[in-house]
């Protein structure tokens, strides 16, 4: 195998490379508690995320290179791949509900979630999405933990469906209907959703906003770019909860 390193692209984490077949991540204290949920994931037999693959000389965490395309980033799914989405979340949570995390688990606790409920990936968007010869696989697993259906499906529809001000209010809701249809999402939590858009929104708004504040990276550097967008994000998702509600009743 190659010890040629390519260095792969990335917002968020620097020094991400591949090798060959695999990918090579720094590690932290929060590495051994997902590899153990990767590890979960691949005995469970979900396809939509990497094998862990232990670590190499340097202490990286290694990972399964899986080829294919990074998702459309200006969030223009057509529907029936936004369902597909969906169904992956749902095949996500359902495989992770047998997971008994090591003790002491260590979670990269980015944005503290609403609650508790399942294991979440917590950064479910077209940048960690890719289309592979066996079908959609989610990538960057650093900071799932735990979190909530709602709180998940919340960044993920307004990511995916590319649910923003600058596109009809009619067009989002149709799209976000599309995704929360493939997952199967029902009853409460259906209905909680609409109004969790914006949170989760203004949740990440919260984050860059600090990280500029505190001269803390990534986050300082990503506020630059993106952090009006996501304050415009979160107000226009909060200025249209009735659009949202009517398209999931």
């Amino acid at each position: 195998m190659s010890n040629h390193e390519e260095p792969l692209p990335g917002n968020a984490t620097a020094g991400v490379v591949r090798v060959g077949d695999t990918v090579r991540r720094p590690a932290g204290p929060w590495t051994d508690t997902v590899d153990a949920l990767l590890a979960h994931l691949h005995d469970a037999g979900f396809p939509g995320a990497p094998r862990p693959l232990g670590r190499d000389d340097r202490g990286r965490q290694v990972l399964e290179y899986v080829p294919g395309a990074v998702g459309d980033v200006t969030g223009t799914y057509p529907l029936g791949e936004l369902a597909e989405v969906g169904a992956l979340l749902a095949d996500l949570h359902r495989a992770v509900a047998g997971f008994v995390p090591p003790q002491p688990a260590v979670w990269q606790r980015v944005i503290p979630p609403d609650r508790e409920d399942l294991v979440c990936h917590h950064d479910a968007a077209p940048w960690n999405l890719i289309r592979s010869p066996r079908g959609w696989v989610l990538i960057d697993w650093d900071c799932a933990g735990p979190g909530s259906r709602p709180w998940e499906l919340a960044y993920a529809a307004q990511s995916m469906a590319g649910m923003r001000a600058d596109r009809p209010v009619p067009e989002s809701a149709a799209r976000l209907r599309a995704l929360v249809d493939g997952y199967g999402l029902d009853g409460p939590e259906r209905a909680e959703l609409p109004r969790m858009l914006g949170r989760r929104a203004r949740a990440m708004y919260d984050l860059l906003a600090a990280g500029a504040r505190e001269g803390r990276q990534p986050w300082a550097r990503i506020w630059v770019d993106d952090g009006p967008y996501w304050r415009a994000t979160a107000d226009h998702l909060d200025a249209h909860v009735a659009a949202w509600s009517a398209a999931l009743s």
